[in-house]
């Protein structure tokens, strides 16, 4: 079973890619590699680059040792744009790489015209993202650059079958002593290969269901990438892990709602869809959310979002301003009705509500495996969190159901005289 660092999901995935512009489906296609030479004005000292493009898979080293094959690549750059991939695809990778002590860069490079060269010739932009297991394969490099326009992005290793919805999974013993087991040869390597304990550390205290950590200025130095001194571009402020709650109130929760899944529960009276799922930044527990669906018509549906967070974590602990629901596409904003420290608690207690078009919704619960981004921002910080939908395909026709039968409950004789029922 194959490991990963995965995204929105995980630490993530990666075989061999041409030195074309990389579309974001290239990234997502095994890695390829393409040898090419700087198109800059670089004179006589124009640098050879391998451009590495996809995911990262078991078959990589294979297809680079093909790749490198009966070619002298000495003093050549790879040049890194992937997801990431196979924890020990990218380990072998990389050990190839330091063999042949080639460098490495985080970049895209886009095809010129060669004229008479027997190496086609390529420019270099930074403007391109190492995530996951690719961070690893740039440690192997004798020299790592990252400029400011490039990001270096971590999250845990987490079995690939799993990572759609990690919190729904179940876990065996075995798989505990396999992901432990390349936690381990991962130390290893990075050690090997001279990086410090430090970035294998913030990888494996981001969660697979917060967005992975951008590595800062400050983290490259320390963890040995040597960045660029340039103005670095705007970063993503650090993940913070929302969804939703039930309302304000303890005993306003939905009874029955728990991680391992969407179910039908009672609340107040009602039947609604809902799911529980722990709120964190970069892995630290700081409370808990409930996400909730209930009947609204037949174009949409009343999502509630309710959430309790310690209140002494920092710029994550003022209160929330706005709220969304994103499935591919399709984005919905939730009105905040109430944000605020309790007192008998210590808590931030947060809730949002609104109605989301019956369309996302059906998007999200349809057959296979979709993932729902809750975001949520303060006027401090922004976070996201990637919620996956175990459960919800199976139990959103109970709602409907449910919902079709009380409108036909609630349409009665009308009313000519008297006082019509309250609702």
């Amino acid at each position: 079973m194959d490991r990963h660092f995965g995204v929105l999901c995980a630490l993530a995935l990666g075989i061999l890619s041409s030195a074309a512009p990389a579309l974001a489906s290239d990234r997502v296609l095994p890695m390829r590699f393409e040898l090419r030479q700087e198109a800059q004005s670089c004179a006589d000292n124009c640098r050879l680059f391998i451009a590495a493009t996809g995911a990262i898979s078991a078959d990589t080293p294979a297809t680079f040792r093909n790749f490198v094959n009966n070619r002298d690549l000495q003093g050549a750059t790879m040049v890194l744009d992937s997801d990431g991939g196979s924890v020990l695809g990218a380990i072998a990778l990389g050990r190839q790489i330091r063999a042949l002590k080639l460098n490495t860069t985080v970049g895209r490079l886009t095809d010129v015209a060669a004229g008479k060269s027997d190496t086609p010739k390529a420019a270099f932009s930074p403007l391109a993202d190492c995530e996951s297991m690719c961070a690893f394969v740039l440690l192997a490099g004798i020299q790592r650059s990252v400029a400011p326009d490039a990001r270096v992005m971590v999250h845990q290793i987490w079995l690939g079958d799993r990572r759609d919805d990690p919190t729904a999974a179940s876990y065996s013993a075995e798989d505990l002593v396999l992901v432990q087991r390349d936690i381990g040869r991962l130390a290893k390597y990075t050690a090997d290969m001279g990086g410090p304990a430090d970035l294998l550390e913030v990888a494996l205290r981001i969660p697979p269901w917060e967005p992975m950590h951008a590595l800062t200025r400050t983290e490259l130095r320390q963890m040995g990438f040597e960045p660029q001194e340039q103005a670095p571009r705007d970063t993503p402020v650090a993940s913070l892990s929302t969804v939703n709650y039930a309302p304000s109130t303890a005993g306003d929760r939905p009874d029955g709602l728990d991680e391992h899944g969407w179910s039908v529960v009672n609340l107040r009276g009602a039947s609604v869809l809902g799911r529980r799922h722990p709120l964190t930044i970069e892995g630290d527990e700081i409370g808990s959310f409930d996400l909730t669906l209930a009947c609204s018509g037949s174009d949409g549906y009343q999502v509630t979002y309710s959430e309790e967070r310690r209140a002494d974590v920092g710029a994550t602990s003022a209160p929330l301003t706005d709220v969304t629901v994103r499935v591919g596409g399709q984005t919905a904003s939730l009105k905040v009705m109430s944000s605020d420290i309790q007192s008998k608690t210590g808590l931030l207690v947060t809730q949002a509500s609104g109605t989301v078009p019956a369309a996302l919704i059906r998007s999200f619960t349809a057959p296979g495996s979709h993932s729902m981004m809750i975001g949520t921002t303060n006027s401090k910080s922004r976070s996201s969190i990637r919620v996956g939908n175990s459960g919800a395909h199976r139990n959103l026709p109970l709602l409907a159901a449910r919902c079709q039968k009380s409108a036909r409950a609630d349409v009665g004789p009308s009313k000519t005289g008297g006082t019509a029922p309250r609702r």
